[in-house]
C-alpha cells in the first residue's frame, strides 16, 4: 500500500482498525528488509514497515515521547526532542575543559538487531500503565521481517527503519546511562555510539571493564572488544566521535572534523566535480552545493578555517578544470577566454597549451578568465563563505 492508497484506507477502516487494537488482535505485518552501505564497509540492515504499521508506530511514539523524556538523562543525544551530535561533542569538549581527558569508546555489536525483547518488554511495563500498548510493541518486535519473499522470524532485535525504534533504543540503553549516573562517570550518548570520560588512564581502563561486564551481563549485549578501547580525547587519530575530534592549544580545547570525515568530504567533491558529473557545469554546481551545505551544517560547529580555505582553493581549481575540459577546441578555448577579457597573447597561449588541464587551471589567463566573482555568480557555493556564516554561531 502506497501513502497515497493509506488515507482513504484508514477513513474507511478506522473504526475497525481501532477494535482490533484495543482487543489486542491486531497483528503488525513483517517489516521489508533493505541493506543500504555503511560509509565504513560493510552493511546496515534496515526493516521498513508497511505505511499502515508506521502510521500507528508513530502514534506509540508520540504517547511515550512524553513518558520517556523526563526520565533520560542529560548525557544521552540521539533520536532526542532538541537535542543533536553538536550538542553531544560540545558536552565532551566542556568535559575535556574539565580535566576528563581520557575516554573509553564503547563499540556495540550490532545493537538495534541484539536488543532482548524481555528485557525491554520488563522495561517498558515499569512505565507503561496500559498493558495493550506493551503488548502492541511486542507483537512489533515478534512480527518478523520479510527476506526475498520469506519471513523470518525476530526473536531478538528492534529493526531500524521504524518510527518506534529509535525511542525503544533509548529506553533500553536508559539503564545503561543510569547505572552511570549513580556512579557519577560522566556518559555521552548518541543511540549506540557511546563515550564515558575519565580524568586518568588507570580509571579510563576501569570503566571500560565494569562497563563492558554490565552491558554484557545486565543488558545481553554484545561489546565488540577490538573496537571498544580507552584513549586520550586528544588523540590525533585514535579518538573520533560522531565524526568530530578534540584538538588543544594555548587558547583551550577546541572541536575540530576527524581526518577520515575531511577525505570523506573531499573524495565526495571531487566525485562530484569529476568529468562523469560536469557534462553541464550548472546543475554540477548545484549537486555541489546541496552536498556542502549539508555537510557545513553538520560539521560547522569545528574550527577548521584553515582546512575549510584549502579545500575551498582546491575546488575551485577543480571547476575551472571542469569548464576548460569542456571547451575542447582551440578556437573555441581562445574566443571564449577574449570573451571574458583576457588579453589576446595569454588567450593564445593558453588555448594552445599541451600542458595538463589541472597545470592550465593555474595559469595566469584561466584565474583571470574565470575569477571567484565570475563563478560564484554562475553558482559557485563559496566554502569559506558559507563555513563563517554558519561557524559564528557557535
Amino acid at each position: 500500500m502506497t501513502i497515497e492508497e493509506a488515507l482513504p484506507y484508514l477513513r474507511e477502516h478506522q473504526q475497525e482498525l481501532t477494535d482490533r487494537i484495543y482487543c489486542g488482535k491486531y497483528t503488525p505485518s513483517p517489516v521489508r528488509r533493505v541493506e543500504i552501505p555503511k560509509p565504513d564497509g560493510g552493511v546496515r540492515k534496515l526493516g521498513i514497515p508497511t505505511v499502515i504499521d508506521r502510521t500507528l508506530q508513530q502514534a506509540i511514539t508520540q504517547q511515550l515521547v512524553p513518558i520517556y523524556e523526563p526520565l533520560f538523562t542529560d548525557g544521552s543525544y540521539g533520536y532526542r526532542p532538541n537535542r543533536d551530535a553538536k550538542g553531544a561533542i560540545l558536552k565532551v569538549k566542556e568535559y575535556a575543559e574539565q580535566g576528563y581527558t581520557y575516554a573509553v569508546v564503547l563499540d556495540l555489536s550490532k545493537y538495534f538487531d541484539t536488543i532482548n525483547h524481555e528485557i525491554l518488554i520488563n522495561l517498558l511495563r515499569k512505565n507503561v500503565k496500559d498493558e495493550r500498548v506493551v503488548q502492541l510493541i511486542k507483537r512489533y518486535l515478534k512480527s518478523g521481517v520479510m527476506e526475498n519473499g520469506v519471513v523470518i522470524e525476530t526473536d531478538e532485535g528492534s529493526p531500524q527503519g521504524g518510527n518506534l525504534s529509535p525511542l525503544l533504543a533509548n529506553i533500553y540503553l536508559n539503564e545503561f546511562d543510569q547505572e552511570l549516573l549513580k556512579r557519577d562517570v560522566p556518559c555521552i550518548r548518541y543511540a549506540d555510539d557511546i563515550v564515558l570520560l575519565a580524568k586518568s588512564k588507570r580509571a579510563s581502563e576501569r570503566l571500560l571493564e565494569s562497563s563492558t561486564r554490565y552491558l554484557e551481563e545486565k543488558l545481553k549485549l554484545t561489546v565488540n572488544r577490538k573496537k571498544s578501547r580507552t584513549v586520550s580525547v586528544f588523540a590525533i587519530r585514535n579518538f573520533k566521535f560522531l565524526g568530530f575530534a578534540l584538538g588543544r592549544n594555548r587558547s583551550g580545547v577546541y572541536v575540530r572534523v576527524h581526518s577520515k570525515s575531511w577525505e570523506k568530504f573531499k573524495s565526495r567533491l571531487k566525485e562530484l566535480s569529476s568529468r562523469k558529473h560536469c557534462q553541464s557545469i550548472k546543475p554540477s554546481l548545484e549537486r555541489i552545493k546541496v552536498y556542502a551545505r549539508g555537510w557545513l551544517n553538520y560539521y560547522g560547529i569545528a574550527s577548521m578555517k584553515n582546512n575549510m580555505n584549502d579545500v575551498n582553493g582546491w575546488l575551485y581549481h577543480r571547476i575551472r578544470m571542469c569548464i576548460w575540459k569542456q571547451w575542447k577546441r582551440v578556437r573555441t578555448r581562445y574566443r571564449n577566454l577574449r570573451v571574458m577579457g583576457v588579453p589576446k597573447d595569454l588567450a593564445w597561449k593558453a588555448a594552445n597549451s599541451r600542458r595538463g588541464y589541472w597545470f592550465t587551471t593555474h595559469t595566469v589567463a584561466i584565474n583571470m578568465a574565470m575569477t571567484k566573482e565570475r563563478l560564484i555568480n554562475s553558482g559557485f557555493y563559496d566554502l569559506t563563505t558559507a563555513y563563517q556564516s554558519v561557524h559564528v554561531n557557535y
